[in-house]
C-alpha cells in the first residue's frame, strides 16, 4: 500500500497517524521558549539515576510511558518499536526501553534518529506490518560531551559554531487507524487533560476541535560528506545532508516549498541554518520564509548562552512533540516538512581524522481530516 516516488521518496497511499507523542527534558530544555510545552521535566538532569547513561534510559522510558498513556494504549498493543540515541551500542535505548518487553529494531541516524524512526516505523505501520508501532530516540548533554568532546569537569571554552545536546527524549505512537474512546479527544488525550498538555489556549477543548496528523511520505536522505572535520562545529557538517534532502524531496514529489506551511530541521543550530539556506538558493529553491530549525526553536541562544543553538537526538523529537505537532492538531499548521539531520563521526573516526558526513531524513507531516 505504498507507492515509490521518484528517485528515493515513498509516498503511502494509506497514510499511518500519529496517535500520540510524549516527550521529557531536562532543566536547561525547561527554561526555553518551549519548556511549558515540554509533558514532563526532570528536578535535575540525573532524573533521580547515579549516572549520565542511565539518566539518558530513564528518559526514553518516561516518553514512552508518556505517549502511551496520552493514547490509553498498554505497551503490548504496540507491534514493533524502532528507537536509537547517540551513545555506543545504542545503550541508552537497550537499557531504557527493554523492560517494555516488546520487538525492537535499533538504530544509529545520529541526530537524524528522529526522521529515521518515524520513517521506518510509517512504511511498517502503511504496509500493515503491524497496526502499531512506536517510535523513540533521546540524547542527554552530559553523556554526550563525555562521549564526544570533553570530560565537562574540563570546562573548556566553546566555540560561538557549537551547538549544545537537548536532554531529552520524545516518543511517537503510530497507527493504521485512528484512535479513539469514549472519554478521549481525537489526539488521545483526556478531554480534561488536553488544554494542559498540548497548549490549546483561549478556547475550550472539546475534542472535535483537534485535528488528527498522519505522515503521507517520506524521503531518507543520502550520505552527504563535504570535508568538515570539525566536531564543534555539526550545523556544517549537517546541513549540506539537509540541502540534498530537501531538494531531493521537493523533485519526487514535484512540490515547491510553498507547499509547506514549516519546513523543520532538525539541529543545524544558526550557523547551520545559513549554510542550509545559501545551498538552496543556489539550486533556486528558496525556503527562508517557511524554514525554522528545532535548535533554534529549543533554546534562546542568547539568553541562555548556547552558541548556536540546540542539539542531539532529543532536539526534533521534543520540539516535535511538544511544539510542533500541537501546533498541527490546533490547525496551525496543515502541512509540514520534518527533516531531522545527523552528524556521522564517533569518537575513533574523529580522532582518527576523519571527516564528519552528514545524512538527513524528511518525513511529510498533514493534518487529514477526511480520510
Amino acid at each position: 500500500m505504498t507507492t515509490q516516488t521518484g528517485k528515493q521518496s515513498i509516498t503511502f497511499e494509506k497514510p499511518p497517524w500519529i496517535i500520540s507523542s510524549g516527550c521529557v527534558a531536562g532543566t536547561k530544555e525547561a527554561e526555553g521558549p518551549i519548556g511549558h510545552e515540554i509533558d514532563l521535566v526532570g528536578e535535575d538532569d540525573n532524573f533521580g539515576c547515579d549516572i549520565w547513561e542511565e539518566a539518558e534510559s530513564t528518559l526514553q522510558k518516561e516518553a514512552l510511558t508518556i505517549a502511551l498513556g496520552k493514547a490509553g494504549l498498554k505497551a503490548e498493543e504496540l507491534r514493533y518499536l524502532f528507537a536509537g540515541d547517540l551513545l555506543g551500542q545504542s545503550m541508552a535505548t537497550s537499557f531504557g526501553l527493554q523492560q517494555f518487553d516488546l520487538p525492537l529494531f535499533g538504530l544509529y541516524g545520529a541526530c537524524s534518529t528522529a526522521g529515521e524512526s518515524l520513517a521506518l516505523a510509517a512504511m511498517t505501520v502503511s504496509a500493515g506490518y503491524a497496526n502499531l508501532a512506536g517510535a523513540v530516540t533521546s540524547s542527554h548533554f552530559a553523556s554526550a560531551e563525555k562521549q564526544f568532546r570533553f570530560p565537562l569537569e574540563y570546562a573548556n571554552q566553546r566555540p560561538l559554531c557549537t551547538t549544545w545536546t537537548v536532554t531529552g527524549a520524545g516518543a511517537f505512537v503510530l497507527g493504521r487507524d485512528r484512535y479513539k474512546t469514549e472519554n478521549r479527544c481525537k489526539s488521545g488525550l483526556e478531554k480534561e487533560e488536553c488544554t494542559k498538555t498540548q497548549g490549546v489556549q483561549q478556547k475550550e477543548c472539546k475534542g472535535e476541535a483537534c485535528c488528527d496528523v498522519c505522515i503521507t511520505g517520506i524521503t531518507p536522505g543520502k550520505i552527504v560528506d563535504y570535508g568538515v572535520r570539525d566536531s564543534m562545529n555539526m550545523g556544517a557538517a549537517m546541513a549540506p545532508a539537509a540541502a540534498a534532502c530537501i531538494a531531493a524531496h521537493l523533485e519526487d514529489f514535484s512540490r515547491s516549498p510553498s507547499y509547506y506551511d514549516k519546513i523543520i530541521t532538525g539541529d543545524l543550530g544558526a550557523v547551520g541554518r545559513e549554510i542550509l539556506i545559501e545551498l538552496l538558493q543556489q539550486k533556486n529553491i528558496d525556503i527562508g520564509s517557511c524554514h525554522t530549525d528545532c535548535g533554534l526553536e529549543i533554546f534562546d541562544n542568547e539568553r541562555q548562552g548556547t552558541g548556536s543553538g540546540g542539539s542531539g537526538c532529543g532536539c526534533a523529537a521534543v520540539t516535535m512533540s511538544a511544539h510542533f505537532l500541537p501546533m498541527m492538531r490546533r490547525g496551525e499548521l496543515k502541512r509540514v516538512l520534518f527533516v531531522p539531520t545527523g552528524a556521522l563521526l564517533s569518537k575513533i573516526s574523529f580522532n582518527e581524522g576523519e571527516n564528519v558526513p552528514g545524512i538527513a531524513h524528511a518525513v511529510v507531516l498533514e493534518v487529514l481530516e477526511n480520510r
